[in-house]
């Protein structure tokens, strides 16, 4: 899978570190059949943005009236997943919350994103939300062993 990275921040993004998580997460939804080995053809762009542009998706899209630390965008585009935006603002504060690096919390939530461009839902129904961040969990604690 090509990621293509948009940076409208001063924040360093580790790019590498990214696609490294993403060929993990990729080889691992393929041993668990979530996704097909063609799936990996596709694009996903990963973008950076401020406080304030995140705020502006976010209540746009959402109609939540903070920046959030990952927005899923699916594409009509079939060599596209998608896009996933981020504000590293609201990352470098959580992942200080969550005593991870801001690395470690960008890998964490661009897994979440991803997770959502393949259908896993979490806000509507606690059984799909279990399902979801089971998954995530277990693919995050993989990758970073």
């Amino acid at each position: 899978m090509e990621l293509l990275f948009v940076n409208q921040t001063s924040v360093r993004i580790p790019r590498s570190y990214l696609k490294a998580s993403f060929q993990f997460f990729s080889k691992q939804l393929i041993k668990k059949k979530i996704i097909n080995r063609s799936d990996l053809k596709n694009e996903l762009v990963l973008a950076f943005l401020n406080k304030k542009e995140a705020s502006k998706l976010n209540q746009q899209f959402r109609g939540k009236k903070y920046a959030t630390d990952v927005l899923s965008f699916s594409s009509q585009d079939p060599g596209s997943f998608g896009e996933l935006i981020f504000c590293p603002e609201v990352l470098k504060k959580q992942a200080n919350d969550h005593n991870l690096s801001y690395r470690d919390e960008l890998v964490y939530l661009a897994l979440h994103g991803f997770l959502h461009l393949l259908g896993y839902e979490h806000e509507d129904c606690e059984i799909k939300a279990k399902e979801m961040f089971k998954l995530q969990d277990e693919l995050f604690e993989m990758f970073l062993a």
